[in-house]
């Protein structure tokens, strides 16, 4: 089974194999719908809320919500039990918490004015001890 993250994020510590099913489970979610721009973060290193990061986005606030909905489906489906799904009133932002894995899945103008990848990939460097 291949990592599913982005491979211009390898400075980031890789996601744990064993989530890959479940990640793989939410990009197919996600491919079948046609969401846009999916992005594949892992965030296990900086945060203990979960080792992915899945961000998407869908076309119109109906769109967002149906890409909601499928991944809650395939993932229910797939064995996996959504924790929380936040935002399917409005559908300009959903989140799907998985436990392991948050799903993003905006509109272009809420995922750009946010911008949530950079905030999750920016990673803390450390001055040189030798400085």
């Amino acid at each position: 089974m291949s990592d599913p993250v982005d491979p211009l994020l390898s400075n980031a510590e890789p996601i744990p194999v064993g989530v890959y099913p479940l990640v793989n489970t939410v990009k197919d979610a996600l491919d079948n719908l046609k969401a846009q721009d999916v992005a594949v973060l892992p965030i296990g290193d900086i945060s203990t809320i979960a080792d992915a990061m899945i961000v998407a986005s869908g076309t119109s606030t109906r769109h967002v919500k149906a890409l909601a909905e499928e991944v809650v489906e395939q993932c229910k489906t797939a064995g996996y039990r959504p924790i929380g799904v936040e935002g399917m009133d409005t559908a300009e932002w959903v989140l799907v918490d998985l436990g392991d894995a948050i799903v993003h899945i905006m509109t272009p103008s809420t995922r750009t004015f946010y911008d949530i990848e950079r905030l999750w990939t920016a990673r803390p460097t450390l001055p040189d001890e030798e400085s």
